[in-house]
């Protein structure tokens, strides 16, 4: 089954009771049992509702993993993830990681002894120089957020695996329409699913996808223990969601790469970041492990008072937090996005104040340029 079709028909379709074609909605926490212990595979809706479950398996079949399991945000399924590991081990991180997967790994994650190292990832020599005997596990973004670093996912995975490493990857920015990280070896593979899989900026949510049933009981065990699960209703508009998946990717693939030429074309705009420039430092490593480059680009204006006047007077472009939705978004990600990085870390990262990040939506290149051009030069 091709991708367009996986995305409509993948997982469980419709109802056989009542032959609806769209999975109902169960708006329900408890279920009626024949007999004590005696259910129809679900009896509470914490552990399991079947709205959720099939959302939970059209992912599973979308990254090609084990077991799927949907959560009430993207960092609750990344701190669900994290909670599968114990006091004293050590995770090695993606050094320009989403501010929001720093801050929980620095602020909240070492509460309870759980250690991280943060290295460039785009260099397997890097990562296996942070490897000590407390490392456990191998944690990249790949393209990452906001500089997009390209990862070479076949190298890390044979080098978790030399070491007995779990290998965790960030699929948020290229999602498994462009992307399918298990088959280059990955472990645990996650999704903001705010972001492209919604798509229409109405819902919350975290994916999570394993390759095996010890990971899956793991995960399930801290889902069900903790309890950030993702609501029915939330899980049907996800799938409503992903079933455009595949044309919106592409109709913002197109607008990317155009809006990407029209940048190189600006005096004002320097160091532009996205995989999809030949110039890219992981450009052939993304072309080999990816079948499109995204929407995401990054690119530096000079600095955070011209970031701030592109900000305040663009018209098409949302200032907004998120990413991947039908509207045009736009951010700086030192005062927003990544705001709890120190920095003095962002510096040395390279996320200045004059770095502006946009994620292309759906409108018409043409209204996009002009509109950015003229809050450029305003």
């Amino acid at each position: 089954m091709r991708k367009k079709t996986q995305l409509i028909h993948g997982g469980i379709t419709g109802d056989e009771r009542t032959g609806a074609v769209s999975v109902p909605i169960y708006q329900v926490s408890t279920y009626k049992q024949e007999g004590v212990g005696k259910h129809s595979g679900y009896e509470y809706s914490r552990t399991g509702n079947p709205t959720r479950f099939a959302l939970e398996e059209l992912i599973k079949e979308l990254e090609g993993g084990h077991a799927g399991f949907a959560f009430g945000s993207g960092m609750a399924a990344i701190t669900a993830v994290l909670m599968t590991f114990n006091q004293g081990d050590h995770i090695i991180f993606t050094d320009d990681v989403y501010g929001g997967s720093y801050r929980l790994v620095s602020k909240v994650m070492n509460r309870f002894g759980i250690e991280a190292s943060f290295v460039d990832t785009s260099s397997i020599e890097n990562i296996e120089a942070a490897i000590i005997d407390r490392t456990k596990a191998i944690y990249v973004e790949t393209p990452t957020n906001p500089l997009l670093k390209v990862t070479d996912m076949k190298k890390v995975s044979k080098l978790a695996k030399s070491k007995g490493l779990t290998f965790i990857v960030d699929n948020t920015f290229s999602t498994p329409y462009w992307q399918n990280p298990m088959e280059d070896g990955a472990d645990i593979v996650l999704h903001s699913a705010t972001k492209y899989l919604g798509g229409h900026s109405d819902v919350v949510a975290g994916l999570v996808v394993v390759n095996s049933q010890q990971l899956a009981e793991d995960v399930h065990f801290v889902l069900n223990s903790s309890g950030g699960v993702l609501g029915p209703h939330d899980s049907w508009l996800l799938m409503r969601g992903i079933k455009t998946l595949g044309v919106r990717m592409e109709e913002i693939e197109s607008n990317t790469k155009e809006f990407v030429e029209f940048l190189q074309g600006l005096p004002e705009i320097t160091n532009i970041y996205y995989p999809g420039l030949e110039s890219h430092p992981g450009h052939e490593v993304h072309k080999q492990q990816a079948r499109g480059n995204g929407g995401m680009i990054s690119f530096d204006v000079g600095s955070g008072k011209k970031a701030d006047q592109v900000l305040r007077n663009v018209k098409y472009f949302t200032l907004a937090e998120s990413l991947g939705a039908v509207e045009s978004l736009i951010s700086v990600p030192a005062m927003m996005t990544h705001a709890s990085i120190p920095a003095d870390r962002r510096t040395e990262l390279g996320i200045t104040d004059g770095l502006v990040r946009v994620s292309i939506g759906l409108e018409d290149i043409e209204d996009l340029k002009e509109d950015f051009l003229e809050a450029l030069r305003k």
